[in-house]
């Protein structure tokens, strides 16, 4: 099973992914990239940020991925 395929499915499953549950989940370094790979094949997948404390308890915000609507495609 590729890295988009494993992306795919969690997607449809859990709906969003943030870069530190791909890498901890799914061993996926490069998310952007292959959330890059999803939407050239058609998924419709939005950006939004996420607020989160890093491990020195410091805010900061990442990436947070949500699929929208079925996933029909890719």
């Amino acid at each position: 099973m590729t890295q988009c395929e494993r992306l795919k499915n969690w997607l449809l499953e859990h709906g969003e992914i943030d870069p530190l549950t791909a890498w901890a989940e799914l061993g996926i370094y490069r998310l952007g990239a292959r959330i890059h790979d999803l939407r050239r094949r058609g998924l419709n997948i939005v950006s939004l940020r996420k607020k989160v404390r890093n491990r020195f308890g410091e805010a900061c915000e990442v990436a947070l991925y949500r699929l929208e609507g079925g996933g029909d495609h890719a």
